[in-house]
């Protein structure tokens, strides 16, 4: 099984809350599913997380940061991709504040216009409040451990 790194993103807003994209998918290995996840994705030959996150965080929001801070968190597990590979994924996360604000699609791939079906900006409490299926499982602990961290990199709109 090949493995996968990937950088995501704990993007904070002014409010504490923090971004999520809903996933619905319509067909293929993963038909049927759908759950809120962190914007980020896979690394490209030769990047680092960081740069994968700063990537990432233009590619699925629009917006643009100088850096992002030590990795808050990481996670590994078996992921199944939406083309029926099942991989084995290495996570780790950064956390970005920003004002709350629009997010463009303009560097989505066909793949992300397909899946990813709205975007919600969410509290710690409705976190733990919904029945909705949320990644990663301890978000909103992830959450109040960035808000304690002294200075986020802070991501604007270009």
């Amino acid at each position: 099984m090949r493995t996968r790194p990937s950088a995501r993103l704990l993007l904070l807003d002014q409010f504490g809350c923090v971004l999520l994209f809903k996933f619905v998918f319509r067909s293929g290995a993963l038909a049927g599913s759908q759950y809120w996840a962190t914007p980020g994705g896979g690394l490209e030959e030769g990047e680092t997380f960081e740069a994968a996150a700063l990537r990432e965080l233009r590619e699925e929001t629009g917006l643009h940061a100088e850096r992002v801070g030590a990795s808050i968190g990481s996670r590994s597990f078996d992921l199944r991709l939406p083309d029926g590979e099942t991989v084995w994924a290495e996570e780790q996360f950064f956390a970005v504040s920003t004002e709350r604000g629009a997010i463009s699609d303009s560097g989505w791939t066909d793949l992300e216009r397909e899946v990813m079906a709205d975007h919600h900006w969410w509290s710690a409490e409705e976190l733990r409040d919904t029945a909705e299926i949320v990644f990663p499982d301890g978000i909103a602990e992830l959450m109040e451990s960035a808000a304690a961290q002294p200075a986020l990199p802070f991501a604007v709109r270009r």
